[in-house]
């Protein structure tokens, strides 16, 4: 059977045509696995993250699963082995840690910058600093950022509190000094803001927001993809109640450079190496 040239272009451009909606195709769209930090239980984690989760599946056409690590010690180990991830949502330290050891490139940061506060009761927090020695003060475990900048505040080592990393998120943590099982609290400032009732003792050194990071595996369209949806996230209203929960007013562009170097936070935790 012979096929006219004319015949034969049809069938070219049908076959081109095909071939773009094929491409196009949600049939291609990719599953993308976003971590967070363990500042909530796993169960609690997904149901505060699934309007994040949700949103981004929906802006860019791709799927996101999310990750969330049973605590801060796996997190850590996972971190140190490469363990894959496609996409992370971290405080400044762990940002400078995945770009500098494994490549992963930030695309969308928090409006606000991070610090931690120390809060206690006011009968506590008369007694200052020093009054806590030996006492018992509520932060997420090591090596949270929260956790590292308490540090900063009892730089003697016989002079210490009694630190205790048992609360299931800082929220929990606040309960405990209300319910008597600490002194103290070490909160990022967000919760602290909650609980007027609750005394100022120390605050922390402001660190580069927490930071949306890409995998160098990333293809560059869906970091862009993702990074746009970021960015415009704050404008639906319906999302407000999400990002309020995860301390989140809004995403703003990201300068990588703001993060070298905060890496030396995790300097004197277990298994950390120098670059």
């Amino acid at each position: 059977m012979q096929v006219s040239f004319r015949s034969f272009q049809r069938l070219v451009f049908a076959a081109a045509a095909a071939a773009v909606v094929l491409l196009s195709s949600p049939l291609l769209a990719a599953e993308y696995r976003f971590s967070v930090e363990p500042e909530y239980p796993p169960a609690q984690a997904e149901e505060i993250y699934a309007p994040l989760i949700d949103y981004l599946s929906r802006s860019t056409g791709h799927t996101f699963r999310l990750v969330v690590p049973r605590n801060y010690h796996l997190l850590w180990r996972d971190m140190r082995k490469g363990a894959e991830v496609d996409f992370v949502f971290e405080d400044a330290h762990f940002t400078d840690f995945r770009m500098q050891r494994f490549g992963f490139v930030p695309v969308a940061r928090v409006a606000t910058q991070t610090a931690f506060s120390l809060i206690a009761l006011d009968d506590v927090a008369a007694r200052g600093l020093e009054g806590l020695v030996g006492y018992r003060i509520i932060s997420m475990p090591s090596p949270s950022l929260g956790y590292a900048a308490l540090g900063g505040f009892y730089p003697n080592p016989i002079s210490q509190p009694e630190v205790q990393s048992v609360a299931a998120s800082w929220r929990d943590g606040v309960e405990m000094v209300f319910a008597g099982e600490a002194e103290a609290a070490m909160v990022p400032n967000y919760i602290a803001e909650l609980y007027p009732n609750l005394t100022l003792m120390q605050q922390s050194q402001s660190f580069p927001a927490r930071a949306v990071s890409a995998a160098a595996s990333v293809p560059e369209d869906v970091r862009q993809a993702v990074r746009d949806a970021l960015l415009r996230m704050h404008e639906d209203d319906s999302l407000y109640s999400a990002l309020n929960e995860i301390g989140v007013v809004r995403f703003e562009p990201v300068d990588p450079s703001d993060y070298r170097g905060r890496q030396s936070m995790l300097r004197g935790f277990f298994g950390y190496q120098e670059p």
